[in-house]
């Protein structure tokens, strides 16, 4: 330790109490934190990059530290979802702050990691309160059936008003209108769901058929509409 002469030539004082850091909850439990292993739990993080062409979301299961399992979910770039593809193989088996600190291909995901990395120290995590947090695995249990991110297009003009294109419940292909040409409900279908189906056999048109359904008051339309073509 290097000390200027400045410091050298003042006279010591002693400091009062020495209070430790604040507790922050980890996992049910109560954690004054030294070392990054003393960190555990299961959060959310989303970055954009600088233009925000796109942005990532990012869940990230730890364990001691370590991260043991991580979820990367991107919209409206399509570089970005090979570069979530390489953070995936990335980020596992890292330390929150290895994983901090490491290029993870594309800023918005680096945002990210910054942002939970934030949650974590602060013990602000989805499982602050939880004994012994989520088993590895609650991330892909995020994405429900059919293992899909849950995204949504929605697109509109005043000229020509608004279109559901997708929604949670899946891929927009009517829209029900009433005698106003206002929109009271959607046709859909579940592509997980869809492609889950044709993976084990089922024909991919009884597949469609099964994987469809409808939400708001469908059946009451005066007419309906393609979102896309109409």
């Amino acid at each position: 330790m290097q000390y200027s002469t400045e410091i050298q030539n003042m006279c010591p004082i002693q400091r009062g109490p020495q209070h430790q850091s604040s507790p922050i909850p980890v996992e049910g439990r109560w954690v004054h934190p030294k070392d990054v292993i003393a960190i555990s739990g299961v959060s959310h993080g989303v970055g954009t990059c600088a233009p925000q062409q796109g942005a990532a979301k990012l869940t990230l299961n730890v364990k001691d530290g370590v991260i043991e399992e991580a979820l990367i979910e991107t919209i409206g770039c399509s570089g970005m979802t090979h570069s979530a593809a390489m953070a995936s193989e990335l980020i596992t088996g890292k330390t929150i702050l290895e994983a901090l600190n490491t290029d993870l291909v594309c800023d918005a995901i680096n945002v990210a990691m910054r942002e939970i990395f934030l949650q974590y120290v602060y013990g602000r995590t989805q499982t602050a309160f939880s004994l012994d947090g989520l088993p590895i695995g609650a991330g892909l249990e995020d994405l429900g059936k059919g293992l899909r991110s849950q995204v949504g297009t929605h697109y509109g003009t005043r000229a020509k008003g608004p279109r559901y294109m997708e929604m949670a419940e899946g891929y927009v292909t009517e829209l029900a209108l009433d005698e106003n040409d206002e929109i009271i409900g959607y046709r859909f279908v579940n592509l997980g769901k869809m492609m889950e189906s044709i993976a084990k056999g089922t024909a991919a048109e009884q597949a469609m058929q099964l994987a469809t359904g409808q939400y708001g008051r469908f059946d009451e339309a005066v007419k309906t509409i393609d979102p896309r073509q109409q």
